[in-house]
């Protein structure tokens, strides 16, 4: 682990940690694990006790984040065009859903009606595609939610879009599968050669009894398996020299989706509008007065934070009760931890990973 840059608040980042680890503040809740990326470096981590670092803890939709990697890997190798209709083979051909191309299903732009952020339990199509009808077959239940916006018109969170994306994802690297079992161990043997072994990552996707990667959650793993993947982002999709996803998929990532109605989500990723409050949802956090931060994000206080300005990386993993105070105490406390830390002068950002 290398040493904190010469201009960070070591004091006000060990204030923020004592809070984390130390605290009785019941709205922040319980903080796991916390690792730090300056300058393409381990700079900090601390672990809860009973939670190491070789522990994987549970992602929720951070995995989503994931998702839009995989997926931009797959368009690095040829299998995939974002700009063509994603389709899905539960839909009629003129079925106008078969129309929406795989660039508005990342965006969260896709039309499809779907409640999540502020349903409650009897209407959450989460709670349903996971837990209740939808268990066994989580594209099936997705599949069949109705079109209700004109796609890239109006933006909702919508984690069954990020389902289809990941069905449709499947087809294109496991075409025929022979089982279940068998499109499982393929789309797994994938993920690793293509994004996981290549940063070193140790993350376990889980699959539905179809043999579907869920795509919108359920992967676990390490606070450092998911601070590489934001090296990987703060790097522009290049990883010790080889280019993992397209020249410019990380730009996709972190510019505002087209709907009117929202500027705090890209594709796949959460931002920091540049100016303004920030809708539907109000800015998380304040990292300072860029506010180029972009960030994978999870269920209960899971965040992934990548500030360009600062060269920096956060993980966040910990259970977090209480939605809306919750939020705004794992906002609040990023925030803090993010201040600490200088910027960078222009151009120090470098596109190579050297994480160690």
């Amino acid at each position: 682990m290398g040493p904190l840059p010469e201009q960070a608040d070591a004091a006000a980042l060990q204030a923020a940690m004592k809070d984390a680890f130390e605290s009785k503040v019941t709205t922040l809740g319980e903080t796991r694990q916390v690792v730090i990326i300056h300058g393409g470096r381990l700079v900090y981590e601390q672990y809860a006790a009973g939670y190491g670092r070789d522990m994987r803890l549970i992602s929720w939709s951070m995995a989503k984040s994931v998702t839009q990697a995989l997926v931009g890997a797959a368009v690095l190798q040829g299998l995939v065009d974002i700009n063509k209709p994603m389709g899905n083979p539960r839909w009629a051909s003129d079925d106008p859903r078969a129309r929406i191309p795989w660039r508005n299903w990342l965006q969260m732009t896709d039309g499809l009606r779907y409640f999540e952020i502020g349903a409650p339990l009897q209407r959450s199509d989460a709670a349903k595609k996971l837990f209740g009808p939808g268990r066994l077959d989580v594209a099936q239940y997705c599949a069949g939610l109705p079109l209700i916006h004109t796609p890239g018109t109006v933006w909702n969170y919508d984690s069954c879009g990020f389902v289809l994306l990941s069905d449709a994802l499947t087809r294109a690297v496991v075409p025929h599968p022979a089982s279940p079992e068998a499109r499982r161990a393929a789309m797994l043997k994938w993920m690793r050669s293509s994004l996981f072994d290549v940063l070193g990552m140790e993350a376990q996707p889980e699959f539905d009894a179809t043999g579907l990667y869920y795509g919108s959650s359920m992967i676990f793993g390490t606070a450092r398996d998911f601070a590489r993947l934001g090296l990987l982002y703060l790097r522009d999709g290049v990883w010790d020299g080889r280019r993992v996803l397209p020249e410019g998929w990380v730009d996709f990532a972190r510019t505002p989706a087209p709907g009117t109605n929202a500027d705090i989500y890209g594709a796949g990723w959460w931002l920091n509008p540049q100016q303004g409050k920030g809708r539907p949802l109000p800015v998380l956090i304040d990292t300072g007065p860029q506010r180029d931060a972009f960030r994978a994000q999870g269920f209960e206080g899971q965040v992934i934070m990548d500030i360009p300005s600062k060269d920096l990386v956060i993980v966040r993993l910990g259970l977090t009760p209480d939605a809306d105070r919750g939020w705004a105490a794992v906002g609040d406390w990023l925030g803090r931890v993010a201040r600490a830390f200088p910027e960078v002068s222009h151009g120090a950002v470098s596109a190579s990973a050297n994480a160690r």
